[in-house]
């Protein structure tokens, strides 16, 4: 099955992070309801692995390195860990023993951003980890049309000189401290 068209659902929170239900993934973007989210920077040596997005919302665009939720199973939400883990797979196809220490939760950062492309708007509070890997993984092409190598210590530099623009949070993110 396409993973964007399985029933899926995300942690519906307030403006203080507290988790006030759960939500269809897809009507919450729909209506722009906040919700949870999250962004692995995924890094290699010093660099930082930027992908080009493929995806229904916010498609073409860069992001640092991808960016999903915490799903419902059951009655339970995903911790970081198993969310993380299981973005890391389905998008890169590296285990979590590829993964040289413990993910870093860097901040969280809060965005609303409407899709000029779609209906759809993400609103959410972004748990951004920093994730070392000890080899440079292959992005796959359902999720990504490409990637680039670019060195943290130029990449607020680099990232505007790429041929599509970042996605909305990743501003947010390069305004950290990390």
């Amino acid at each position: 099955m396409d993973y964007y068209k399985e029933v899926q659902y995300i942690a519906q929170v307030d403006k203080d992070d507290t988790i006030i239900g759960k939500i269809e993934k897809w009507e919450a973007h729909k209506k722009g309801i906040l919700h949870r989210g999250y962004t692995a920077i995924l890094m290699h040596k010093e660099n930082v692995i930027v992908q080009h997005r493929k995806h229904p919302l916010f498609d073409d665009v860069f992001d640092l390195t991808f960016s999903s939720h915490h799903i419902y199973q059951g009655d339970a939400l995903q911790t970081n860990e198993q969310a993380l883990y299981e973005g890391l797979l389905r998008e890169w196809g590296m285990e979590s023993s590829h993964i040289m220490t413990p993910p870093k939760l860097i901040d969280k950062a809060y965005y609303k951003a409407h899709d000029e492309k779609s209906t759809y708007t993400e609103h959410e509070i972004d748990y951004i980890f920093l994730v070392k890997l000890d080899k440079v993984p292959l992005a796959n092409p359902d999720f990504a049309y490409g990637y680039e190598l670019i060195p943290k210590e130029v990449l607020h530099k680099k990232i505007q000189e790429l041929h599509a623009k970042p996605a909305p949070w990743v501003r947010e993110i390069l305004g950290l401290n990390w």
